[in-house]
Parts: structure tokens; sequence; C-alpha cells
């Protein structure tokens, strides 16, 4: 998603927000023995932006914020903590702007695992649009129950957030999934239109550290997600302009 607005000329700051770092090492830019600019985000630990975030070579105006191991301890020492703020730690993204001053980034984006931790509480206390990515079974659809409830107790705290929808991903045109797919559709929940494909390049992608639209950007998954990126910019109204 972010490669794809990149391409439309946006400037977009990605923030890795899972201890496992995925996204990191996708863009190459994983340390393990360093406090990692997430945790330190969600600390306090840094006078500007500048200091959490990595410009990356060869893409104007994508810039991260990366994450190792280091962020579930810094979740931990904020969860046992009494500050008033424990929900406000990822408020800086809101101004936060990148090498051109005074203009702030067209799209924050940010990456967060599968819990609830106060890591992720704090990336819902500052957001617009929550999109789950979600494959076809069981275990998959029951945590897509437990983060739209939790989007919903959020808007306490921030009354912009909203569940944009949840993106089917890894998709196959077999039994299963279709007859997964009409579940989704028959309980009302809320889907994006575009539906990503499964596709071995995807997976090849990673070992080559690259997006898939870059890797392989004819196979039918990148075109699935340039599709899925229209269709979240026209549901926004942040179409290409």
């Amino acid at each position: 998603m972010a490669h794809v607005l990149n391409n439309q000329g946006k400037s977009v700051l990605l923030v890795d927000n899972d201890k496992q770092g995925n996204l990191s090492k996708l863009f190459g830019v994983y340390q393990d023995d360093v406090e990692s600019g997430s945790a330190k985000l969600l600390r306090g630990w840094y006078k500007s932006i500048n200091d959490l975030r990595v410009v990356l070579p060869g893409y104007a105006g994508l810039d991260i914020i990366p994450a190792n191991m280091s962020l579930l301890q810094a979740t931990n020492d904020l969860t046992v903590a009494a500050d008033a703020d424990q929900v406000e730690r990822f408020k800086p993204l809101l101004q936060a702007y990148p090498l051109e001053p005074e203009k702030t980034y067209d799209y924050v984006i940010i990456d967060n695992p599968p819990d609830l931790g106060l890591n992720v509480i704090n990336a819902l206390a500052v957001s617009d649009d929550v999109i789950v990515p979600t494959k076809v079974d069981a275990w998959a659809l029951e945590g897509l129950d437990t983060i739209i409830d939790q989007v919903e107790s959020m808007k306490q705290i921030n009354n912009k957030l909203q569940f944009t929808g949840a993106l089917v991903t890894m998709w196959q045109n077999d039994d299963a999934n279709r007859a997964g797919l009409e579940w989704l559709h028959e309980k009302g929940y809320k889907l994006f239109n575009t539906v990503i494909w499964y596709g071995k390049a995807a997976a090849e992608s990673t070992f080559f550290g690259k997006t898939i639209t870059e890797y392989k950007p004819r196979s039918w998954t990148a075109r699935d997600y340039k599709r899925f990126v229209a269709e979240y910019q026209e549901l926004t109204g942040q179409g290409v302009r």
C-alpha cells in the first residue's frame, strides 16, 4: 500500500508497530541490537521524529520508523506505568513532516501486530482508518471480531476512528474460500471489494527486500494491491489529484 501511494507522488511515513519487525526487515532497516524507533516513540525517548525515522534510499518521500523486540519491553513498561498520557504517545506522528519543512506527510501508515497491547491502543488513538488484512479461515475471523470491538471502544478516545474495512488476502478461488467470503458478506462484515490473490511472488519478494509492486509489478497480487489502494482512496475521498 505504501509503495503504491509513494508511486503516486505521495509522501508516506511507515511506522512498524510490530515487535517482530517484518516491515523493517522488508526494507532492510532491521537492527536487533538497538532500541528501535518505535520503542523510543512509545517511551518518549526522542527530541524530534528525525531521531526515530529512517529515510529509505531509493524511495523519495517514503520513510520508516523501524521496530524490533525492544518494542515488547517498551510496551510492557508502559503497561505497568501510571502515566496520564499512556494512550497519547503517538500524537507527534500527526505533526510529523518529511524532508520538506512545514509539510506533513500525506499518509502515516502504522503496521500493527494481531494483538491489543498499549502500542496498538496508542496507534488507534491517533488513526482515522483501520484496515484489517484477513485470510478466510476461522481463527482469522475470530480475530476480526475482536479488532472491530476494540475499534468501537476506542471511539471514546478518538471519535475520528473508523473501521474502514477488512481486506481479504491470500485468496484462492476454491470452495473453502468462496464459502468463507459468502459467509462474511451474509454476516454483514464491512469488506473491500478487492481481494488479494495468493501468489508465490509475494513470498519471493521478501527474500529480495522488495515490495510485491516493485518485485513483480505485473503479477496478479501486485495488480490487486493497486486496485485496493484505488478503492480505498475512492472510499475515503482521497483519490489521485
